[in-house]
């Protein structure tokens, strides 16, 4: 049996240089699930380059829940619960989810009978997708099985994704 480990990153700023960044995707209703794309990301204190950093993000696929719309800025909220505003371009709709709790077994189908395929700790991130009855399959670079949802953060224990 093999173990999957990760660790999420977080760095708390004091100075940022403000980089000129437009939004790509169009608002959706919100709270919904999405991602962090680029490897670094700053969460600012309010929704323009004026406002001081709070955070820099170093964890592409992070997951985060957008909450809130404001022109190309999304605030969103991160598995900790810390809140703060984010380019839009930053924030991809791939899906992703963070293991918490303890550790979480990877099964070959979606039921507790499925075969143990793979054992993930708390903090690893993987890509979402076959979510449904409580269970989706989580890839963790090629790694892949089905984990109960509410094992997770990044989706709702009821939500259906393809």
């Amino acid at each position: 049996m093999r173990r999957l480990g990760a660790v999420i990153a977080g760095v708390a700023l004091v100075t940022l240089a403000a980089a000129d960044v437009q939004a790509a995707d169009p608002p959706r209703k919100t709270p919904y699930f999405a991602s962090i794309t680029p490897g670094r990301a700053r969460m600012r204190s309010g929704p323009g380059r004026t406002y001081p950093a709070t955070w820099m993000y170093v964890r592409a696929d992070l997951p985060v829940k957008v909450i809130d719309v404001f022109k190309e800025w999304r605030k969103v909220e991160d598995p900790g619960g810390t809140q703060g505003w984010m380019l839009g371009n930053l924030i991809g709709s791939t899906r992703t989810a963070v293991v918490q709790g303890s550790i979480v077994e990877l099964r070959d189908k979606p039921n507790f009978a499925g075969k143990l395929l793979w054992r993930a700790e708390p903090g690893v991130i993987g890509r979402l997708s076959q979510c449904r009855d409580g269970w989706c399959r989580f890839d963790v670079k090629g790694q892949s099985g089905f984990v109960e949802a509410t094992r997770l953060w990044g989706v709702d224990s009821e939500e259906v994704l393809p």
